[in-house]
C-alpha cells in the first residue's frame, strides 16, 4: 500500500489523473486495453471532468478503454442519483466513447436479476478468465464504506468475486456493487478521499485494528495488485504516518 498526500484538492485530482494515464498507458502498451471500474459519489465527478478536458483529454487512447462501474445505486439511469449518470455527464459524454466501450448496471431489473446481470457481463468480458480489472477507483464514506459495501450488510462476508445487491434498512433503498473478492483481483486500485471531513475515517481504515463490520473499507487489500491512497492534507490530518 502506497500513500499519497497533496497540499489540496486540485493536486490530489491531478495526482491521480496522472496516476491513471501512466496505468492505462501501460495496459494499453502491454495488452492493447485498459478496463477502468468507476466510483460513484461526489468526489470522483471533478476528476472524470478533468480526465475529460483539454488538459488530460489526449494523453490516453480512449479508444481502447472500457468503463465498469463498481457500485450503482437501484434507480433509473436518469435519475440524478446515478452513478452512471453522473459519469455520463462528467466523462462519458465528453469523450464521445463508443456504446461499446460502457458496461453500465442494468437497474431496470429487479436488485439481485441485475446483479446477475452484471456478474455475467463482467464474466463474458473477461471471456472465462478471472476478473481482474486493470483499475478499481474507490471512494470513501465518513462510516468508513466504500462502492456499496456497508456497515454491517451481509455482502461484507461474500466470498464471491461478483455483484450484489444490497438493501440499506436505515435508507431503505437498494444498491447494486462489487465484492470485495471481485475489487481485490484487479491490478490496481486507487482510493481518492479529499476533505477533513474524511479524516476519522481514513484513519479507521488505515490504522486502525481491523473491523470490517464497522470499517468496511479495511476489506480492500488486493491479492496481486497495486493499492494505493490519493489523499488531500485535510484527510490525511489523522494519520500518525503519511
Amino acid at each position: 500500500m502506497k500513500i499519497n498526500v497533496f497540499k489540496n484538492e486540485d493536486e490530489v485530482l491531478h495526482g491521480l489523473a496522472n496516476y491513471i494515464v501512466e496505468t492505462a498507458s501501460a495496459s494499453i502498451s502491454t495488452n492493447g486495453q485498459f478496463s477502468i471500474a468507476l466510483s460513484g459519489g461526489n468526489s470522483p465527478k471533478k476528476l472524470y471532468e478533468l480526465l475529460a478536458s483539454s488538459s488530460y483529454k489526449g494523453k490516453i487512447d480512449w479508444s481502447k478503454v472500457h468503463f465498469f462501474f463498481g457500485d450503482e445505486r437501484y434507480v433509473p439511469h436518469s435519475d440524478p442519483q446515478s452513478n452512471y449518470l453522473m459519469a455520463k455527464k462528467a466523462i462519458l459524454e465528453p469523450l464521445e466513447l463508443s456504446f461499446k466501450q460502457i458496461f453500465p448496471i442494468d437497474t431496470s431489473l429487479s436488485p439481485d436479476d441485475a446483479a446477475k446481470a452484471y456478474t455475467k457481463d463482467i464474466n463474458l468480458y473477461f471471456a472465462g478468465m478471472e476478473p481482474r480489472f486493470d483499475l478499481v477507483l474507490l471512494g470513501l464514506g465518513d462510516n468508513s464504506h466504500t462502492a456499496s459495501l456497508f456497515p454491517h450488510t451481509p455482502v461484507l462476508h461474500d466470498k464471491t468475486a461478483s455483484i450484489k445487491a444490497v438493501y440499506l434498512e436505515d435508507q431503505k433503498v437498494y444498491r447494486i456493487t462489487m465484492t470485495a473478492p471481485l475489487i481485490n483481483l484487479a491490478h490496481h486500485v486507487a482510493f481518492l478521499v479529499y476533505g477533513e471531513g474524511k479524516a476519522v475515517a481514513v484513519h479507521h481504515i488505515i490504522e486502525d485494528k481491523t473491523d470490517i463490520e464497522e470499517y468496511p473499507a479495511q476489506l480492500i487489500k488486493p491479492q496481486s495488485g497495486d493499492l494505493q491512497w490519493f489523499l488531500d492534507t485535510g484527510a490525511a490530518a489523522q494519520l500518525k504516518r503519511k
